[in-house]
């Protein structure tokens, strides 16, 4: 019996892991590309699902299950919710203070405007959405998969559907971004701008498009990561607080700018987590995260620059794209 719970738990652990590590993909994907920690990232996550949920249920939403097309219309909103928060973030904040642009940038200004970001966008949710938190529904429909929503393991463990399937669809997903982020015309940018951006310009190409279309794409799994994370649970719209801190963590963990260890790291962090909410209690859930974070800073100091894209070293990746992206 022990075993099996402990099996659960690990595997409820890995399933988290892997919706941070998408969080953290887009955390990392951002600060190896721009040289800036996104602040408002774990806010955008929990922002894109409570967007779609207020659009598609209204102020007073349940977990009760969806129509085809509302849970259609209620994932597309939440991922085009991410990409449109995360490209405001980038538009009014970000890019002004970017290090690229002629005039001295100026650090605090991010740093503050990031901040600034997440709390106007947990203030804002919390006038529509007062209460402490919400049951949310599933689109997905995950739990209907099988009798119970469990699946039943040889020597009679049983663990749930939705862990499963959640970890299968992330990390999918997060490999699927990854290889594309290495082999594509838009990857390769990124690599140029995050190696040498004044070398980059020299070849053509547009470090602020560069680093507006890595907000886009961080945005994009931010979005995917609340409609994975947020059934199953109560919800608050302060949660993305520790989201952030947490894929702070695993980014850092994984190396600022690798995407896989960004994935890697946030194995770890969610199966940490919930070891240790079993072990200790569920106030060492949420304490777990800010202790990695702690010794990740300790250790890894973002201020070392990790090789940006590491995962991106292939033969096509050393090729500094030709034509401007204008």
């Amino acid at each position: 019996m022990i075993s099996g719970v402990l099996l659960q738990v690990v595997l409820a652990g890995l399933a988290q892991g892997a919706v941070l590590g998408l969080v953290a993909l887009g955390f990392s994907l951002i600060a190896g590309t721009a040289r800036i920690l996104p602040f408002a990232h774990g806010d955008i996550a929990v922002g894109a699902i409570f967007l779609a949920i207020l659009a598609v249920l209204g102020h007073t939403p349940t977990a009760a299950r969806l129509a085809v097309w509302p849970a259609v219309v209620l994932v597309l909103l939440s991922l085009a919710a991410g990409v449109l928060l995360s490209g405001l973030i980038a538009a009014l904040v970000v890019l002004p203070n970017l290090a690229y642009n002629h005039s001295r940038p100026s650090t605090l200004s991010w740093i503050a405007g990031g901040l600034a970001a997440g709390l106007l966008l947990r203030a804002v949710l919390g006038f529509f959405l007062p209460q402490q938190a919400y049951a949310l529904p599933d689109p997905l429909r995950i739990d209907a998969l099988t009798p119970g929503g469990l699946l039943r393991l040889p020597g009679g463990s049983t663990v749930t559907v939705r862990a499963v399937c959640v970890l299968i669809i992330a990390l999918a997903v997060g490999l699927l971004v990854e290889a594309l982020l290495v082999r594509s015309r838009f990857g390769l940018s990124l690599r140029a701008v995050a190696d040498n951006p004044v070398g980059a310009a020299l070849c053509g190409v547009s470090a602020r498009r560069v680093v507006f279309g890595a907000f886009l794409v961080a945005g994009l799994l931010a979005g995917l990561a609340g409609v994975l994370a947020a059934p199953g649970r109560a919800l608050s719209v302060d949660d993305g607080v520790l989201l952030g801190l947490s894929a702070a963590a695993a980014a850092v963990l994984g190396g600022v700018g690798s995407l896989r260890g960004a994935l890697a790291a946030g194995l770890v962090v969610g199966t940490v987590q919930a070891l240790a909410g079993y072990a200790f209690g569920s106030g060492f859930h949420d304490l777990a995260p800010l202790v990695l974070l702690v010794a990740a800073l300790a250790l890894r100091p973002p201020a070392r620059r990790a090789e940006a894209l590491s995962l991106a070293r292939t033969s096509a990746a050393e090729r500094v794209p030709t034509t401007a992206d204008r």
